[in-house]
């Protein structure tokens, strides 16, 4: 942050200086040709591992209404095999009613899922911080630009003010 206020500042002493003014168009002409603006997302892709992009795609599809309604069928099947259909023909229920395994798999099944969420949760929020930055990098390009336009505005507008009163002195001394 104080970095970047070490070249507002600088960029400012530039254009209120009347010895730098020859060099003000070429900083001026630098920031207007220099991008500053990223694209912080594809970036940020193009270092993602194998491990890291398996994880947003497990966490893409863990947080789908896909996943919940097929979690929810199987669960259901489970239940019903086990409860309904294995008593029905006598055989026995290979996880029977408080269903324990069924339990074991769920906790075992959360305890993978959840480090994995938060893999890509941290990867996000990396994202959103790289996005950040250049968001403000852009910002204060676009202010430094703008402050300059209106120097020059309020410039032009003095010159037309000598120039209308120049005119005024002509035509009265004629």
């Amino acid at each position: 942050m104080a970095r970047n206020e070490e070249r507002l500042r600088l960029i400012r002493e530039i254009l209120e200086n009347e010895e730098l003014a020859a060099e003000e168009e070429e900083v001026l002409h630098t920031l207007l040709t220099e991008r500053v603006a990223t694209n912080s997302v594809s970036d940020h892709e193009e270092t993602l591992t194998r491990g890291q992009r398996a994880a947003d795609k497990v966490a893409r599809f863990a947080g789908s209404w896909g996943f919940i309604i097929a979690f929810f069928v199987v669960l259901l099947a489970w239940i019903i095999l086990n409860a309904v259909v294995l008593g029905l023909f006598g055989a026995k229920a290979f996880d029977p009613y408080p269903f324990i395994l069924m339990n074991l798999i769920l906790s075992c099944i959360a305890a993978i899922q959840a480090p994995i969420i938060m893999m890509s949760q941290n990867r996000q929020e990396e994202k959103d911080r790289a996005r950040a930055k250049n968001d403000y990098k852009v910002n204060l390009k676009a202010e430094i630009i703008i402050e300059d336009l209106h120097d020059k505005l309020d410039a032009i507008l003095e010159k037309q003010e000598q120039l209308v009163s120049r005119l005024e002195g002509l035509e009265k001394g004629r």
